[in-house]
């Protein structure tokens, strides 16, 4: 049974810092491209930052050069290192894991709120 976990949510003063992990189990993942996912009230699921198998990285403008994705396979682990957080950041941060268009995991998201 595959499982996602997200970690490392919580509430961060503008400015501040947090990193997010996402470990898996019951899936080969170094044949999964990663990604993190983020909801605020009332909008729709966004991309935020995303790692293929190979460790090619894209990122969404609005976080660019503030968030960064990496991942160990030996730990069977991703991460999102996000600094210089904004109260536009506040979401819910989730961690998915695919194989092309048919083979889709999620983990249950986490909590980011940044706000004063």
């Amino acid at each position: 049974q595959v499982q996602l976990v997200e970690s490392g949510g919580g509430l961060v003063q503008p400015g501040g810092s947090l990193r997010l992990s996402c470990t898996t189990s019951g899936m080969t993942f170094s044949a999964y491209g990663m990604g993190w996912y983020r909801q605020a009230p009332g909008k729709q699921r966004e991309m935020v930052a995303a790692i293929t198998k190979g460790g090619t990285t894209n990122y969404i403008d609005s976080v660019q050069g503030r968030f960064t994705i990496s991942k160990d396979n030996a730990k069977n682990t991703v991460y999102l290192q996000m600094n210089s957080l904004k109260p536009e950041d506040t979401a819910v941060y989730y961690c998915r894991a695919s194989i092309g268009p048919l083979i889709d995991y999620w983990g249950q998201g986490t909590q980011v709120t940044v706000s004063s």
